[in-house]
Order: C-alpha cells, then structure tokens, then sequence
C-alpha cells in the first residue's frame, strides 16, 4: 500500500525508535522493547528493501546489484565486530551504549537519500501510475520514454499486473493452502523461504553470533585473541563476498547455491574431525588439531560469502510474481529471522552438551542442500521478472531439472525472440501511427513547458534533452 519507499522510510523511522530505546536503557525490560522495536523496523527495511532493488534494476545487473546490497550488509557486520573487540577494552555503560548509538550515522544516511531514489516502476503500475512509472524505466534504461524496449517493458509488465489480479491470492487464501492454476503461488513462496531458511540452517549464525564463544570453549583460545579472530574473520568473509558480485550471473543461483553448500558442508566436516580428536582423552596433538580447526572456520566464511550470503536475500525477490513479490519476501525474512532465532537459541546449549558432535547437524544440512536446490530450484539469472512468471505458467512439474530451459544459467533463447518480436512490433505500431508519433510530441512540448525558466537557465537545457 506504501510503496517501497515509504515503506523503507517507515522501517528506518521505528528502527530509531527502537535505537533510542536501547540506548537510554537503564534496566533489562526497556532493553527487550528496544529490540523488538528496532526488530519490527528491521524487518520492514530487510523485506523491502532486496524487492526494491529487484524491481528498479536491469536483468542483468539484478543478481549483482543485490549481492552489492548484501555485502554492504557483511561490512556493517565486519564493522560491529571491530568496534565490539575495541569496545571490549572499555568499562562501563559506554562499552554498549556508544556501539548502539553508531547506528544512527547510517540511520542518517537512509532518511538523507531514501527520498531522493525512484520509486519501483513496477509498483506504479499495480496502482495504475503507468506514466511515471514509464518515465522510472526510460530513466533506468537511460532511453526516450517511447523508445520501443520502454514500451515493451512497460506492456509485459501491465500484462503481468493484468494477470496477478485476475489470478492472484490474498493472505487467507494461502494459509488455507489456496492458489489458482498457473501461478504456482504458493511453490513460488517455498521456494523463497526455502532458501531463506537454508541460509541459517547452513550454520552461519554458529560463526557469526558465536565464534568467539566456540573459539574460546571449544578450541580453547583466551578471550581477546578469540574476539580479535572474529574480527579478523568478519574481513575475510567480506573479502571473499565480493567475488559473487561478477559470478552471480556467471554462475547463476542454482551453482553457487550448490557449490557453496558443498564448500560449507567439507569445512564443517574437517572442523567435526579436528575438534572430535581435541576433545580425544589422552590424544597428544589436541592443541595442533584445535588450532587447525581455525583454518576451517575461516574457510567455511569464503564459501558462504561467495554464495549463500546473497542469493537466498536475492531469491524471493525473483521468484514471486509481482502481486505477491512483497508478501514473498516478507514470507522470506519471516523464514530467515524464525530459523535465526533457533539457530542462536540452541547453539550454546549445542556446544556445551554434544561438544563435537554439535557440528554433525550442520555439515548433513550443508550437504543436503544439494540435492534440494538441483531438483527444485529453477535458475533465476539472466531472467526478466516477467520471464520467470512466464516458466513458471509454461511449467508445473516441481521437479526442475528436467527441463533445461529452467536451469540453464542464461536467458531461454525463446524469452529472446519473443521479446525482440515484440519490441518489433511496437517500433513498426510507433513509426506507422502518426497519433502516436504526434502524442509523443504533445507530451514531450507540455513537460518541457512544465520546467520553470529558473530550471532552465540553471540546467541549461530542456526537459527533453535531459531525457
């Protein structure tokens, strides 16, 4: 109803709630509100904000912009765990207050650009503003508003609009297990939140939330050097994120997915055999395996970061339909936060009743992801969001791999020709329809008209050569 936008502003604005809450905290219940608020408006911006992004970017630079996005998410993360380790040298209510209270410099930053940033063409159309959101995609495009791939991309995209309303589903229909044939709505939503919970079952949080924990109980490190590791890490892990930004179209989901559980579930495995002889009694090497074990922890954040740190964010974004694009990647954050929340519930306990055995669980939910993501995951790469609606009306079989066209990590030749077919056709209907030409005209003379004399003295040229 918002828009994505707002909706972001909206989030960003109880986030701050929720900051000051924690931060003037002077007892345990303020600080328990404090994260919930800050939790409410987190989740807002983090179902948001990927579909955003999704919907205001080229096919081609989708998959990329949106790992960006999530890298970014890896640098916040590096950063909080190098203020927590200099932190950790201070005493007092200032060793938590001041890491709270940082979080308004990028508050800041949100409520200075957010405003400034265009609104989702897609999202216009599903309210009927086709006009802006026209002028969004020629924009985007960086076209003419009536170049022939504009109103192509517009057309496909109100074809879209026209045929969610007439097939979509509410809420209550899809608690009830309901959707209409052809939309394959409710698939669409697991698969999405499949891959959110496949995030956190592939033990990141393990890492990220306790390292230092595991490095110090576990492996037996002392306190600082544990916390000094874990920032380390946390820069090793952005380092290596980075080298999904050129391979997520390369690759495609399905790949990296693959390869990264593979890698995820080895590195968990070798630390299971390590960290099993530490706790040998009597075995003389304890000290050299759990040292070992390091090297390992380090190795399963490369894997990650290449693969799972930004494709199953990227993933409901792509998979959904534009009416349930927002409703799947909320279904998506739901999933990855409620997984979360057991993930960091247990994992104390897990170390310090199984010990080494704790990390068997993680390393079969690494392999298992596998075969998951081979049989029922379709590739999303190199895709428009109109093409992937279009696979999934042209095919109901959930098990994927069997039709090429839905795995292959480039664009379906077929989507090709229909799109250059049609932007043919709208160059041929644009050149030959005089009223179309002379409307083009007429609205091109009135924005230019709509530009005050101040604008055009200052910018120095019309609206239509800014276009």
């Amino acid at each position: 109803m918002l828009g994505r936008k707002k909706a972001i502003l909206l989030g960003t604005t109880v986030m701050s709630i929720g900051a000051i809450l924690q931060i003037t905290a002077y007892g345990v219940p303020q600080m328990i509100v404090g994260r919930i608020v800050a939790g409410l408006g987190n989740g807002m911006n983090t179902a948001t904000a990927p579909v955003w992004q999704a919907e205001t970017s080229k096919a081609a630079w989708r998959g990329k912009l949106i790992v960006i996005e999530l890298i970014l998410n890896i640098a916040g993360f590096s950063l909080s765990n190098w203020i927590t380790y200099g932190f950790s040298y201070v005493s007092g209510p200032v060793a938590w207050r001041i890491p709270l209270a940082f979080q308004f410099f990028f508050i800041v930053i949100l409520f200075a650009t957010v405003p400034w940033l265009p609104e989702s063409p897609r999202w216009l159309i599903a309210h009927d503003m086709v006009e802006p959101a026209e002028q969004i995609l020629a924009d985007l495009e960086a076209k003419d508003i009536y170049d022939p791939y504009v109103v192509t991309e517009s057309k496909e995209i109100q074809w879209a609009v026209e045929y969610e309303r007439e097939n979509g589903v509410g809420w209550l229909d899809l608690l009830r297990g309901r959707s209409k044939a052809g939309t394959c709505t409710i698939r669409r939503l697991i698969l999405g939140g499949g891959a959110q919970a496949m995030q956190q079952l592939a033990g990141i949080n393990v890492t990220s939330y306790y390292l230092p924990t595991v490095l110090i109980q576990t492996v037996g490190l002392d306190e600082k050097l544990a916390r000094l590791l874990a920032a380390c890490n946390s820069v090793s892990y952005l380092a290596f994120s980075m080298i999904g930004i050129p391979n997520v179209e390369r690759w495609g989901r399905r790949k990296m997915m693959m390869y990264a559980a593979a890698g995820q579930g080895a590195s968990y495995a070798i630390i299971t055999a390590l960290l099993r002889y530490n706790e040998l009694e009597g075995y003389a090497h304890s000290k050299e395996v759990a040292s070992a074990s390091v090297a390992f922890f380090f190795t399963y954040y490369i894997f990650f970061g290449i693969g799972f740190q930004g494709v199953p964010w990227l993933y409901p974004t792509e998979i959904n339909s534009l009416s349930m694009r927002t409703k799947g990647a909320a279904v998506g954050t739901a999933s990855n936060w409620a997984f979360n929340f057991m993930v960091v519930e247990i994992t104390p306990i897990g170390i310090q009743n199984l010990k080494w055995k704790f990390y068997i669980i993680w390393t079969l939910f690494n392999f298992s992801f596998i075969p998951i993501v081979y049989f029922f995951y379709p590739e999303t790469a190199d895709r428009t969001l109109e093409d992937i609606d279009r696979m999934f009306r042209e095919n109901q079989d959930i098990f994927i791999f069997r039709d090429k066209d839905a795995i292959h990590s480039k664009r379906p030749i077929a989507y090709i020709q229909h799109e250059e077919e049609q932007v043919r056709r709208n160059s041929s209907v644009i050149s030959a329809d005089p009223k179309a030409l002379e409307a083009m005209r007429e609205r091109v003379a009135t924005a230019n008209q709509e530009i005050s004399d101040e604008e055009k003295e200052a910018g120095g040229y019309t609206h239509e050569e800014k276009i």
